[in-house]
């Protein structure tokens, strides 16, 4: 058994909104740390580990580690309903979850049904990253639009204290550089020059969440999974995301 509160209800629709942008349901790990879950999206090409702990809810009461699965589509539908100033209480019962926001003169309560999630994820791919890329998200989710005018995929380059962002087309070419100046791209460190190849609606789809003015890190080895990475307050996300092979 568990009940949690959260002042601030809006809170936890933003970070089930980022989870939901990548996979569809997930099994989620409640112990007295905090909550955690690691899932993978239909496709198996991407992955989410997303933790969140203790100390960002004002009330954090669990009598033994759980989890429970939940279908994220129907999870966001009732977050959606969110409204100013309501707090939001967690409670399990009778194999659902009950969600109870509380306004300073309602309440609204919603049961749903837990589910068995038949796809669990116990590791995150290892990978001996070469490079990594710390670099605003504003700027990052332009950087993708430009290039999905152009092509589905985007090549990311990290070489000395620079960003290179390129996509190609039947229409045109682009091909963008930052350099390590503090402005759009924050900090590049790199041991090897690292570039790969990447599918752009998943990226937007893992970016897009990311509050503005929050940096986003971006870790890379030439042709091996991204991992990309940010915070939403004090919970924090991470997306693993397979290269685009051309055959």
């Amino acid at each position: 058994m568990f009940e949690i509160k959260l002042d601030n209800a809006r809170y936890w629709r933003d970070c089930i909104g980022a989870i939901g942008a990548l996979v569809d349901e997930g099994l989620f790990n409640i112990t007295k740390e905090g909550i955690s879950l690691k899932a993978m999206d239909p496709s198996s090409i991407s992955m989410i580990a997303f933790t969140i702990p203790s100390k960002a809810f004002s009330k954090f009461t669990v009598d033994k580690n759980t989890t429970i699965g939940l279908n994220l589509e129907n999870l966001n539908k009732i977050l959606s309903r969110t409204r100013d100033d309501e707090a939001l209480v967690m409670k399990d019962t009778d194999s659902k979850l009950s969600m109870e926001f509380v306004g300073a003169a309602s309440k609204r309560k919603y049961r749903l049904q837990l589910i068995d999630v038949k796809k669990s994820v116990e590791k995150e791919p290892n990978v001996a990253f070469d490079a990594k890329v710390e670099i605003s998200a504003d700027p990052l989710k332009d950087i993708l639009k430009d290039a999905s005018l152009l092509s589905s995929y985007i090549t990311f380059k990290a070489a000395k204290d620079q960003f290179t962002t390129s996509a190609h087309g039947d229409s045109g070419e682009l091909e963008e550089l930052h350099t390590n100046d503090g402005s759009v791209v924050k900090k590049v460190d790199v041991e090897k020059n690292a570039d790969a190849v990447f599918n752009l609606e998943f990226l937007e789809n893992m970016v897009g969440p990311c509050p503005s003015g929050n940096t986003v890190s971006i870790a890379m080895k030439s042709n091996e999974p991204l991992k990309l990475s940010y915070n939403i307050g004090e919970s924090s996300l991470s997306y693993f995301l397979a290269p685009y092979m051309e055959d």
